[in-house]
């Protein structure tokens, strides 16, 4: 194979196990580090927020409309069980992440309702005694994750929340056993093969989906599916490849952020409903079997669930939560926190739970830091002033204005709107036919380009 051929497999290798290595890398930092406002926690154990996620927590395209319990889940240690108290009708809704970013169970207000519930945790093809009353989710991969979100109506019910979290607990079967972790890369100087040495660890350790596994066995001329050596012992010319391969994915990563990917375009907001739908083969309890919520195209599935890791790892399926972005104006000019924008919302977003308005940093995806401690804007926010026909304008400045204001962008930077809108119906919510034809054009008003256009 020639080195040009070896360069284009790795740009492709990279697009396929960036998920992977983005996903289990963030595994980690919650299990050591904590992030932001959740604390550090051990395999098993919750982690709980106490407060509302804000730019100490640095996790892409994060929310500031629920807070988080997180628990990375090592079933080497067997079975878990999971119980959840009653939430007398609260939204809530903890997300299951496989090692491979696929959302494959969901409990929660939509999936099992809000009443208690135990749930047994099992690791793949196990077999057992089910307690009594239990219901079983089993997990495509050994380390996944649980990703919860409670729905908070702001400082004052978050005593309440909290009660919820404590409440929220994991048992193992075996007492004392102790979780296997993560295979550990050896260190390296190069970005580069430090990625694709993760990548050859976690991809043998935890096997991909069936349907996967001949495109990762064709990466082998890069020695991803060796076993017995490491990516720094690889031949210079595969060495070289893989650097190369690396660089040209993350460029290809970031265009197709910036172009939205398949999902569709209207008034410049990228309708990223199916962003997600990218599981194909694991559907436990709340989790859809449903070709309308399943990509067709295998190639653009890959493609589709790289740009997805890195934009909003850990999002929703569509029938949960929402998404639409932009990072243009009515001009089709980038977003600059050195402008001022108008966002017509008309009419407002139509949702079963709650919508909400949060601007994060590009390309990092975090919430940017502002005077007045605001980082998302929506239904719930005290004080907003409708139009006399119900629709809402949101002014977007770095300087105060008297409409309805979106959080302060910075002096300067690029920056990237975005909504979110979980869903509290049975089936999922989805966006009203007429919702794709609302007004919601980001207008600039006043900048480098002087009086904006009718």
């Amino acid at each position: 194979m020639t080195t040009t051929d070896l360069s284009a497999l790795a740009t492709e290798a990279y697009l396929y196990g960036f998920p992977l290595v983005f996903n289990l890398d963030q595994v980690e930092r919650y299990v050591h580090a904590g992030v932001g406002a959740n604390p550090a926690a051990a395999f098993n154990t919750f982690s709980h927020a106490r407060k509302m996620a804000g730019p100490a927590d640095t996790f892409v395209t994060i929310n500031n409309d629920t807070v988080y319990s997180m628990a990375q889940i090592d079933l080497s240690v067997g079975p878990l069980m999971l119980h959840v108290p009653d939430t007398a009708g609260r939204y809530y809704v903890l997300q299951f992440v496989d090692a491979w970013t696929n959302n494959f169970a969901y409990v929660g207000h939509r999936a099992t309702g809000t009443a208690a519930g135990d749930f047994l945790l099992v690791p793949p093809a196990w077999t057992g005694v089910v307690p009594d009353a239990a219901t079983v989710i089993e997990f495509p991969s050994r380390v996944a994750s649980i990703v919860g979100r409670w729905a908070c109506a702001g400082e004052d019910d978050l005593e309440a929340v909290a009660a919820l979290q404590d409440a929220t607990t994991l048992t193992p079967a075996a007492a004392g056993a102790v979780p296997t972790g993560l295979a550990q890369p050896a260190p390296s100087d190069s970005e580069a093969l430090a990625f694709f040495e993760k990548m050859r660890l976690w991809a043998q350790e935890f096997p991909a989906a069936a349907r996967d596994q001949p495109l990762q066995a064709s990466f082998s001329p890069l020695g991803i599916d060796d076993s017995g050596r490491s990516i720094a012992d690889a031949p210079e010319t595969v060495r070289g490849a893989l650097s190369e391969g690396y660089q040209r994915g993350q460029a290809v990563l970031q265009k197709v952020l910036h172009s939205g990917g398949t999902s569709p375009v209207v008034n410049g907001w990228k309708l990223t409903f199916h962003a997600f739908d990218y599981n194909l083969d694991y559907f436990q309890v709340g989790a859809l079997d449903d070709p309308a919520f399943q990509m067709s195209d295998p190639k653009m599935r890959i493609v589709e669930r790289a740009a997805a890791a890195a934009g909003g790892l850990w999002g929703n399926h569509p029938y949960e939560a929402a998404y639409i972005m932009t990072y243009v104006d009515d001009r089709d000019e980038q977003l600059s926190g050195s402008r001022t924008y108008t966002l017509h919302l008309d009419p407002t977003p139509p949702v079963g739970a709650f919508w909400s308005l949060t601007m994060y940093d590009v390309p990092n995806f975090f919430m940017v830091d502002n005077p007045i401690d605001r980082y998302s804007i929506g239904d719930r926010t005290p004080g907003l002033r409708y139009e006399d026909d119900g629709s809402l304008i949101i002014t977007i400045s770095h300087t105060e204005t008297a409409r309805t204001r979106s959080p302060p962008s910075p002096a300067s930077s690029e920056q990237l709107t975005h909504t979110g809108s979980p869903s509290r119906h049975p089936r999922g919510y989805r966006l009203k036919k007429t919702a794709r034809r609302q007004r919601r054009t980001v207008r600039q008003q006043r900048g480098t380009h002087g009086e904006p256009r009718d």
